[in-house]
């Protein structure tokens, strides 16, 4: 189903819209919230709600600047997940939340602008570059799980994150002096 039809269900009968969104987009929602909280399953459960309510807030937003529902879900369920995550660690027991995921510039929290404009540009990338990214940085699996899911070695998905980063830091920079 195309996002602007979901879009325009969530505006016009949100349960109705809602019920769209879970099946384009649930399978996706909760493997990104379950990257980041693996051993908290009711936890995880209700981050998936709070971006479905979300998603039905935003849907004019997204709608009146035509957004890309898949990169905007995958960066509001990330950063639902790791929020959620924060809250339910105390303070002075705080670890990193994933050593490869907060080691990357792009799983950094960031500003909404920021991070629907490195989305917008991930939305770019030719396959499997863009596949490999959306795997990698808002699914949380590893570069021996994406070569196993792509058919490729794990050096050649770590060569493509590699040189996508590159490119995807210049476009970046690019587009925020624009600004």
């Amino acid at each position: 189903m195309e996002d602007n039809k979901i879009i325009d269900a969530l505006l016009a009968d949100p349960g109705t819209g809602v019920q769209l969104l879970l099946t384009q987009y649930g399978g996706l929602i909760h493997a990104v919230v379950r990257r980041v909280l693996p051993n908290d399953p009711q936890d995880a459960e209700e981050c998936a709600a709070d971006v479905l309510v979300a998603a039905w807030k935003h849907a004019a937003e997204l709608q009146r600047h035509n957004r890309p529902l898949r990169a905007w879900l995958c960066v509001t369920a990330r950063n639902a997940a790791i929020d959620r995550w924060r809250t339910l660690r105390p303070r002075q027991q705080e670890c990193e939340l994933n050593d490869e995921l907060a080691q990357d510039w792009l799983t950094e929290r960031r500003s909404t602008e920021a991070e629907e404009l490195i989305a917008q540009l991930l939305t770019e990338l030719p396959e499997p570059d863009r596949e490999i990214f959306f795997r990698r940085y808002y699914y949380g699996e590893s570069c021996r799980e994406i070569g196993r899911r792509l058919q490729m070695q794990e050096h050649t998905v770590n060569v493509r994150l590699s040189r996508g980063r590159e490119k995807l830091r210049k476009q970046f920079t690019a587009l925020r002096n624009t600004y």
